[in-house]
């Protein structure tokens, strides 16, 4: 039997049946408590999810299907490490990356010496580059690290040291990850060899985008290089599972920093895979993201799950995905410095919950993963929000805020403080503004104005569902805990869905044929078995 057909999911389909499906949010915010009721705080994050076409019997009757799902098990087998990648046998450990040896049991206690040592020559490395003690080949110290990666390998790093630009680093940072080899010549003009670091970061080491990257990057390094043994020595690391495959390929053991299968690719930012991360902020800020994950890994371990921030944010997601057949969410964040948050979340959700096929092996009857996409929210206003208030299908957001700034001194009046301070409040009044639009449609307009909206043009619906989190400021504590509480809302959905979060064997089918094809551009008669769409667009590139 599927979840479907459950008691609990049964009773979730009576209840919307018989008049919450229909429910508008201008009336359920009749109830003068209802932001009181519907959110949660847990230290620097605020949850307001009263923004939901819930009321207090929604949120009992998803829990009860939580307890039915057994999710209680669930997060104890995940946080101790039970083996819950099933497909894969193998644990999903990226909160023992975090605990440093505090309130873990089971496989999680028992790998914290590992993870320890990973994180201290991690921080020999980060520095030694930020105290400019690294030199190239001609012995200048390096200026320039480039993070060669794709999906989690790049995703985190990026995300989290665009969203702590102003944390002020010794060294520049860039990313790579396109194999199309576009981004690597445009960088490479810009920089010099003698100062340049390439970190190259693959799981496997056998992903062909990196490594291409990689060679390219090898290639330009040769130009000035004669001794290939100092390229590998003095211009590259190594992160990955695979220690031998980097020795193969060049990197010296010293040069290497490990972590292990059972850290799923889009949740490695925690490991090794965070070099970049460190070399921006430094290793004790690095070791604050990792505490502010562990705050919300311990949240999710203890707080029932009706007062649990990632299991409420999971369900009502649960909610509008099959109950409400709202099937897209937005993030958008309003600050410039998350820009890649939405990214970064893209891949998180929907490599984790892209699935259609329960654990039993059978295909699901019921949605699944919703698509996810999202972008800083005053950019959005100027793109897509149009949809959002006027079009034909629901959409689910996410708004995300911090409540102040950390490059204003407030002590200062200075009339740059005194703009930006301006521009902080006036982002902040389009961010809960257009939450409330989306909310209320017609029912925000002031009584003065509603004359200039009476036109079918200017009808806005409302009734789209949104949640608000603010983080007191963007600093490494409140970004391991963001990140952290979407790592186990995702999570949350795996469990009441009955698929398992974390494989990806769409992604590696996807590998597998790419080599077929490339083969067939190499050599074009290896096309003649393809269909004739493919066979006539390798013929079009085929030299």
């Amino acid at each position: 039997m599927g979840v479907e057909q459950s008691p609990a999911w049964q009773a979730l389909q009576v209840h919307c049946d018989s008049g919450m499906g229909s429910a508008h949010l201008s009336a359920l915010f009749n109830e003068v408590s209802r932001t009181e009721q519907f959110s949660l705080e847990l230290e620097d994050l605020y949850v307001d999810f009263s923004k939901n076409r819930i009321n207090e019997q929604t949120l009992s009757l998803l829990v009860d299907l939580a307890e039915q799902q057994k999710l209680p098990t669930a997060i104890q087998a995940l946080l101790t490490g039970e083996k819950v990648n099933d497909t894969e046998g193998r644990p999903a450990l990226h909160t023992a990356l975090r605990a440093d040896g505090q309130a873990v049991s089971g496989e999680a206690a028992k790998v914290q010496p590992e993870v320890e040592q990973a994180l201290q020559k991690m921080a020999v490395m980060a520095d030694k580059i930020r105290a400019k003690h690294w030199r190239g080949y001609s012995g200048k110290p390096i200026t320039d690290v480039v993070n060669i990666g794709v999906g989690g390998s790049d995703l985190g790093p990026l995300m989290i040291t665009h969203s702590l630009q102003t944390i002020d680093s010794p060294v520049n940072l860039h990313f790579i990850s396109s194999i199309d080899g576009t981004q690597t010549s445009n960088l490479l003009k810009s920089l010099k060899q003698e100062t340049t670091l390439f970190i190259l970061a693959s799981k496997s080491f056998t992903t062909i985008d990196t490594l291409s990257n990689a060679e390219t990057a090898k290639d330009w390094l040769q130009e000035c290089i004669e001794d290939d043994a100092v390229i590998y020595a003095q211009h590259f690391i190594g992160v990955s599972t695979k220690p031998d495959k980097m020795t193969e390929w060049g990197i010296p053991p010293e040069n290497q920093l490990l972590f292990w299968d059972w850290v799923g690719g889009r949740y490695s930012l925690w490991s090794a895979i965070g070099l970049p991360i460190a070399l921006k902020i430094g290793m004790p800020r690095f070791r604050e993201l990792l505490q502010g994950a562990h705050i919300m890994d311990q949240h999710f371990a203890t707080a029932p799950l009706a007062k649990n921030i990632p299991v409420v944010l999971g369900l009502i997601d649960v909610w509008n995905v099959n109950f409400l057949n709202i099937h897209d969410k937005a993030i958008l964040p309003y600050d410039a410095r998350l820009k890649y948050i939405p990214s970064y979340l893209e891949q998180l959700v929907m490599e984790s919950n892209g699935k259609s096929v329960a654990k039993s092996g059978e295909k699901v009857a019921y949605r699944t993963c919703p698509v996810l996409w999202g972008e800083v929210g005053p950019n959005a206003q100027h793109a897509f929000y149009q949809l959002l208030h006027q079009g034909t299908q629901a959409v689910m957001c996410d708004f995300i805020a911090p409540v102040e700034r950390d490059d204003i001194d407030e002590g200062s009046q200075s009339e740059r403080n005194e703009s930006l301070r301006h521009q902080h409040q006036l982002a902040m009044a389009n961010c809960f503004a257009q939450s409330r639009v989306l909310m209320l449609g017609d029912d925000a307009i002031p009584d003065a104005l509603k004359s200039a909206f009476d036109s079918p043009f200017k009808h806005y619906p409302g009734n789209q569902p949104s949640n608000t989190i603010l983080m007191k400021t963007i600093s490494p504590k409140t970004l391991g805990m963001l990140i952290a509480l979407y790592e186990h809302k995702t999570y949350v959905e795996g469990v009441i869905w009955d698929i398992n979060s974390f494989d990806q064997w769409g992604v590696e089918l996807g590998k597998l044929i790419a080599k077929e094809a490339y083969s067939a551009i190499k050599d074009r008669t290896l096309a003649e078995g393809f269909d004739s769409s493919t066979k006539a667009l390798i013929d079009r590139v085929a030299k």
